[in-house]
C-alpha cells in the first residue's frame, strides 16, 4: 500500500512538473549593471507575442522561488496561450527586498523600473523567436505603475523596432499621472476593484477618462465589490495593517475576488488579442 501511495504521488509530482514548466534565467544589459529576468517561452522557434510582465511592490520572487506563484499562474496562462513571458526582477537585480514598506524606495516606478522597461524591450527585439510588432506589457500595483509612466508619449523608445502592442494595468496608483494630464501612445487597459483602498479607483477614472480625445485608446474596467490583488488565486480578504508581510502594503485590504479574477481574466485575453 505504502509503495503504491509513493508511486502515486510521484506521479502527481512528474505531472505537475510537466503542467508547470520552469522559467529560464536571462540576463539583460542595463546601463548600470544586470537586469534578471525569468522567461518562460513556447515551444518551437516562433516567432511569439510577448508579454513583459512587471511584478508589485512585493517583488518577483523569494528565497524559495524565482517567480512568486501570483505571476507564475499569469504567466502560466498567457504562456498557455501561445505568448511567450519575460519577467524582469527590478528589486532582485538590485539586491533589494520588498520595497511595499520602504518610505524612500531607491528603486521608483518613473525612473528605474521604466528603464527596466525599455531594456526589457530592447533585448527583446534582438531575440529571434520574438514577434517584434507584438510585444505588450502587463503590471500589477508598483509594476503597473511604471507601465503608466512607459506608456507616455514622452517615453517614446528611441530604439529602431515597434511600438508595444498593448498595455495593461493592474490597480496601478494613477494619483500622480491623473494629476499630470496622462495619455498614452499605445492601447492601454487599467483593471481595478471598486473597493481598492490601496489604489484609488476614483483618480484612474479620472486619469483615464481625462485622456480620451488626446490619446491611443485607453479603457478603465471597475469591478464592483473588488479590492487590491482581486486576480491573486486563494486569498483571503485581508486588512494589510494586521500583518508584519514586508510583501503587503502598509495600509488597505488585499483579497481575492472570484468573479473579478475570472471577468478580468478574460479581458487580458480579448485586449492582448487586439
Amino acid at each position: 500500500m505504502r509503495l503504491r501511495l509513493t508511486a502515486l504521488f510521484l506521479m502527481l509530482l512528474m505531472s505537475a512538473a510537466h503542467a508547470a514548466p520552469a522559467p529560464q534565467q536571462v540576463d539583460i544589459p542595463l546601463s548600470s549593471g544586470i537586469l534578471h529576468a525569468q522567461l518562460y517561452k513556447p515551444e518551437g522557434e516562433g516567432p511569439f507575442p510577448t508579454v513583459i510582465a512587471l511584478h508589485g511592490c512585493g517583488g518577483l520572487g523569494n528565497h524559495s522561488e524565482s517567480v512568486l506563484p501570483r505571476y507564475r499562474d499569469w504567466a502560466l496562462q498567457l504562456l498557455k496561450a501561445g505568448n511567450a513571458v519575460l519577467l524582469p526582477d527590478s528589486y532582485g537585480s538590485r539586491e533589494l527586498g520588498p520595497q511595499c514598506r520602504v518610505k524612500e524606495m531607491h528603486v521608483k516606478a518613473r525612473r528605474e523600473r521604466v528603464a527596466d522597461i525599455a531594456a526589457s524591450r530592447a533585448w527583446l527585439m534582438k531575440q529571434s523567436w520574438v514577434a517584434r510588432d507584438r510585444v505588450s506589457l502587463i503590471g500589477w500595483a508598483n509594476g503597473a505603475s511604471a507601465l503608466l509612466w512607459a506608456v507616455r508619449p514622452q517615453s517614446a523608445a528611441r530604439e529602431a523596432g515597434p511600438d508595444f502592442r498593448a498595455a495593461i494595468a493592474f490597480y496601478p496608483d494613477c494619483r500622480i499621472s491623473a494629476g499630470l494630464g496622462w495619455s498614452a501612445r499605445v492601447p492601454t487597459l487599467v483593471l481595478i476593484g471598486a473597493n481598492d483602498d490601496v489604489s484609488s479607483p476614483p483618480a484612474c477614472r479620472q486619469m483615464v477618462d481625462g485622456a480620451r480625445g488626446r490619446s491611443a485608446l485607453t479603457r478603465i474596467v471597475v469591478y464592483p465589490g473588488a479590492y487590491h490583488d482581486f486576480d491573486r488565486a486563494n486569498t483571503p480578504l485581508h486588512a494589510a495593517a494586521g500583518t508584519t508581510d514586508a510583501a503587503a502594503p502598509e495600509h488597505g485590504h488585499l483579497g481575492t475576488d472570484a468573479e473579478a479574477r475570472a471577468e478580468s481574466q478574460k479581458e487580458v485575453a480579448e485586449w492582448l488579442a487586439r
